[in-house]
């Protein structure tokens, strides 16, 4: 067994918070790569890979249970090569050995346990094994010991279930229908059908507990509203919206939602909270907002903003990854105890004695809290019972809620992952830019500025090619390639911010983002490898067999996938450029999304209202006029506030030749103008916000 100081050692350095929390386990880890490899060649023995990330609950309840009990650590070290993988690092090594864990366990999840053989081959994959034996479920030290007799007694049986696997694997790869083309105008109507079908109308969401916001999704919907007029659509995503924003989902105190619920009402999430989720959320309500305004809608965008901001914006601008489901609370014996929850759950009592007698009591009735509790031991999330958008309870609400945040802020607090991954940032920086423009927060917009300088020049190399980094912690670069979604959603995120700011700087660095993506990422026929061809790893090729190539997956999960997303940042950046290259390739890339679409929508939520923004146009306006000018700024104004689905913004001055969408557009009479197209058809320019509200569908209040 190695020693305490050497693991440390080892471990300590990695950017990424998950992996240094093991770095004082018993455990000889190594860090996914060429090291682990060789010394499982050099022994002779299985990789044992454990997969997981900082804010996973289970995945600190089996590092304490058996990643520092020394008895296991010495069986792991002694049978195995242990490897410490970090979904949110390297997705890459997740997707492939999860899609093992599933097709050999018909389900995934973390902590993700899987065994390999020297060259990476996967033969055995599971999740969550306890200390000790549970009804059909063997504990860790019984796992370990049965996978090391397999290996030393029945070793081709397992070499063979290795190959077998991989071949399955690789099998996988997506292959787009014949004569494939991005989903029309029935199978976009289809899929509204198909989530009204399986819509939750009573309690908001899709399907029973657990829930998880349907960001994707609601995108959807809300493109197919405005496009169509579809009162159903907008809703869905109205029950959807207000019932997430009312529940325990959302911290009603501080802003940000939670990963996810528990039940079916949205009453007990899973604390922990992630920026992807919270910077999709703070999107689609911002543009539902912008569709209905509401003003709850407006609200939580708003909060939800200002919680990314104050929660999770590293010391160098960017964004964190994500707040820790547990908070470790101080016990007795000067030790302390992980606690889920434990930041953000109230009983009566409390409240009386933050807010005093009357308010306190106010407050329980409001937010839903009981001396039964709606969580455990007696306390309860806070929930929404009435309305405090413009109702009677709002000057109330909005006086009693920084006294909770006060009295909240006294308790312990959760960890914090303060790694920065570049393709959430990219959601960051669209949410941020969207929200400052639309609802004239100058301090949201120089946020996304912030976190896109720290990104295109951190984690951007200057090379030729511009290879983009995928994590970065305190300001350090870390090892990991960005893969498909990085380049993707950190390309939506600065052309968001040029729309927002008129500012060529991010169009150039998205249009290299997307060139990269165009040379080094596309598969022959349309749709995208997850990896570039020189950033493929080994030991993942390995795991799909020799003719399994590089993992594709075109289905969203709580994130776009890196498909489509790269579609629709393709698809903006080939109206921006009127370069068909990049259209194209992102009309080829939703072939596939009308395939998956005919089976089940729920899983192309992005693919879709990319295809809606394409069925749309999509809409293009270029806004011409003197920096400074009130009147471009009215017209600038207005097309950020256009409902059309995917609509295409760029402001320049006269004579600007960048974006193209910009070029040979003068002034009209003098005046600041605005161009309208639509489908390679343009209209007659308009110095009129009215003209231009109404053609990008923008309401004026």
């Amino acid at each position: 067994m190695c020693q305490r100081g050497r693991v440390a050692n080892r471990l300590a350095h990695s950017t990424s918070p998950y992996l240094q929390q093991h770095a004082d386990n018993p455990v000889d880890w190594y860090e996914w790569g060429p090291e682990a490899f060789e010394e499982a060649r050099r022994r002779d023995v299985p990789l044992l890979v454990s997969t997981g990330y900082a804010a996973c609950h289970w995945c600190h309840v089996m590092a304490h249970e058996s990643f520092d009990d020394p008895a296991t650590a010495e069986q792991m070290n002694r049978d195995f090569v242990c490897v410490k993988v970090d979904r949110e690092e390297r997705p890459d090594v997740d997707a492939v050995h999860m899609q093992a864990t599933a097709a050999l366990t018909g389900h995934g999840g973390w902590p993700m346990t899987t065994f390999c053989t020297p060259d990476g081959r996967i033969f055995y994959a599971g999740t969550y094994f306890p200390p000790t034996p549970h009804p059909k479920v063997p504990s860790f030290r019984q796992l370990l010991a049965a996978i090391a007799d397999a290996w030393g007694q029945r070793r081709e049986e397992i070499e063979r279930s290795g190959t077998t696997i991989a071949e399955q694997l690789g099998r996988n790869s997506v292959q787009l229908p014949e004569g494939a083309a991005a989903p029309g105008e029935e199978r976009l109507a289809h899929a509204v059908r198909v989530l009204a079908a399986g819509e939750d109308r009573e309690r908001g969401g899709f399907g029973d507990a657990p829930k998880f916001p349907p960001s994707v999704l609601l995108e959807f919907l809300l493109r197919h509203a405005a496009r169509t007029g579809s009162v159903h659509a907008v809703q869905m995503v109205q029950r959807t919206l207000r019932a997430m924003a009312s529940g325990g989902l959302y911290d009603q105190v501080a802003g940000g939602f939670a990963r996810y619920a528990v039940d079916a009402a949205w009453v007990v999430p899973h604390f922990e909270k992630m920026l992807y989720d919270n910077a999709l959320l703070a999107r689609v309500y911002l543009h539902a907002w912008r569709l209905t305004r509401s003003p709850q809608f407006r609200r939580v965008a708003l909060e939800t903003c200002e919680w990314m901001l104050a929660e999770l914006r590293t010391p160098q601008g960017a964004f964190a990854s994500s707040l820790d489901a547990d908070t470790p609370v101080p016990q007795p014996d000067g030790t302390t105890r992980a606690v889920e929850g434990a930041t953000y759950v109230w009983t009566p009592q409390q409240l009386v004695d933050v807010l005093g007698g009357e308010d306190g009591i106010w407050t329980a009735v409001l937010t839903r809290v009981t001396e039964v509790g709606t969580f455990e031991h007696g306390t309860s999330t806070l929930q929404m019972s009435r309305d405090v958008d413009g109702g009677p309870d709002t000057q109330r609400w909005a006086r009693i809620r920084p006294l909770l945040a006060e009295a909240r802020a006294h308790r312990p607090q959760p960890g914090r992952d303060d790694k920065v991954v570049a393709a959430w940032n990219g959601l960051a920086i669209a949410a941020l830019a969207e929200a400052g423009a639309l609802l004239e927060r100058p301090d949201l917009l120089e946020a996304a500025r912030t976190a896109a300088d720290f990104v295109v020049r951190v984690h951007l190399e200057e090379t030729a090619d511009g290879w983009l980094r995928r994590v970065s912690r305190d300001g350090a670069v870390g090892e990991p390639a960005g893969v498909l979604e990085d380049h993707g959603d950190l390309a939506e995120g600065l052309l968001a911010l040029h729309a927002a700011t008129g500012e060529r700087r991010w169009f150039d660095v998205a249009r290299r983002l997307l060139d990269a993506v165009l040379e080094h990422f596309t598969a022959p026929g349309g749709g995208f490898y997850d990896v570039a061809a020189h950033r493929a790893d080994p030991g993942l090729l390995a795991a799909r067999g020799p003719d399994g190539g590089r993992p594709q997956d075109p289905t969203d999960g709580a994130t776009p996938s890196g498909w489509a997303a790269s579609a629709g940042a393709l698809l903006t950046m080939g109206r921006l450029t009127g370069e068909a290259r990049y259209s194209e390739a992102a009309e080829a890339a939703l072939g596939v999304v009308d395939a998956l679409a005919a089976r089940d929508p729920r899983f192309v939520g992005w693919g879709l209202a990319v295809a809606e923004a394409l069925r749309d146009g999509p809409v293009e306006v270029a806004v011409v006029g003197a920096a400074g000018d009130p009147a471009a700024d009215a017209l600038h104004r207005t097309a950020l506030a256009g409902t059309a689905p995917g609509i295409v913004v760029s402001r320049g001055e006269p004579g600007t030749t960048e974006p193209a969408l910009l070029a040979q557009r003068p002034l009209v009479d003098g005046a600041a103008a605005a161009y309208v197209c639509r489908g390679f058809v343009c209209q007659a320019p308009t110095t009129s916000v009215e003209e231009l509200a109404a053609a990008v569908g923008a309401r004026l209040e």
